[in-house]
């Protein structure tokens, strides 16, 4: 009799254990961080956590995170660990500093780092973690703190298919649309295109709606006739830069909690860089860079990067 107990205890314990998830660590809570663990916190997922400020891990102690005092004591505890990070230093620091997630990093950990950086600073850092007997991947992300916060992110990854196949089930807790570029780096090469695309497009809808408003036009009207015509595009019909265009966007809310124009030049400096790397002309991109190179340079960096109307604007009063 105690033998069948036993039997059907060890059963139903090693069908538990079949079925539990693995704990989740997530670094970086910022902005864009805090929402994607929330999220992973709604999709049930056990959550350790750690960022530098304590305001932002408390918030996510009160929906039910377990807090980590640096990111190696969370790489001793986690399977899985997710990155939002704001430059390629601080990935490096993070991964390979002291205290960093790989000098306690266990064997078959997977890295997802979802922060926005060069593609040879992600291959680097992925081949040490590989050293390391772990995997790391590069997953940057789009679609704004809005996209964060609702989990319909875009993600951009590079690894291999296996690889990315087991990342996915994670990656689909803070996201819509997970995307297979190709190999390691090449998420982040999606990415620095895409924002110099979007970089690129912000300043355009900024000056041509600058114009028409200057010339008398009304810029709903204005952005309607965009937003149905060959001008459409994301920066208009769902960012527009104009204040009272669209009641939710961060310039109808002083240009705040956005997509900081800081970031946006780090981005567009990526694109510089990488096309530099290879030879590559980027004259709309270099224009685009240096217009929020001068906007940072006046104190507007903290702001959502749609301010580049209201710097265009004001200035063409002077």
């Amino acid at each position: 009799m105690f033998s069948n107990r036993c039997t059907v205890f060890l059963l139903n314990n090693a069908r538990y254990m079949s079925t539990a998830k693995p704990t989740v660590g997530f670094i970086g809570l910022g902005n864009m961080g805090a929402h994607q663990a929330a999220n992973l916190i709604k999709k049930g997922h056990n959550l350790m956590v750690f960022d530098l400020s304590k305001d932002n891990v408390n918030k996510l102690k009160e929906k039910g995170a377990s807090v980590a005092s640096s990111p190696a004591e969370l790489a001793k505890n986690c399977d899985v660990i997710v990155t939002m990070l704001p430059a390629s230093k601080h990935v490096k620091g993070v991964y390979c500093g002291e205290n960093g997630i790989l000098s306690t990093v266990k064997p078959g950990t997977l890295l997802l780092d979802s922060s926005t950086i060069d593609p040879e600073t992600a291959r680097e850092v992925s081949k040490i973690a590989s050293e390391h007997k772990a995997t790391m991947l590069d997953c940057p992300v789009s679609g704004g703190t809005g996209g964060a916060e609702a989990g319909t992110l875009t993600f951009m990854v590079g690894g291999s298919e296996s690889d990315f196949n087991k990342a996915k089930p994670y990656l689909e807790c803070m996201g819509k649309n997970i995307v297979h570029c190709g190999g390691v780096g090449t998420g982040q090469v999606a990415k620095v295109c895409n924002n110099l695309v979007l970089g690129i497009s912000m300043v355009g809808v900024s000056e041509a709606m600058n114009l028409g408003v200057k010339l008398g036009m009304d810029p709903k009207k204005l952005a309607g006739i965009f937003n149905t015509s060959s001008a459409r595009c994301w920066s208009s019909e769902l960012y527009n830069p104009c204040p009272g265009v669209l009641e939710n966007s961060p310039a109808s809310r002083g240009y705040t909690g956005g997509f900081g124009s800081a970031l946006m030049n780090k981005d567009l400096g990526l694109a510089v860089d990488s096309a530099k790397s290879i030879g590559e002309p980027l004259p709309l991109g270099n224009s685009a860079h240096q217009v929020y190179t001068l906007l940072v340079a006046k104190g507007e960096g903290n702001k959502d990067f749609s301010v580049v109307y209201d710097f265009l604007n004001k200035r063409s009063d002077n």
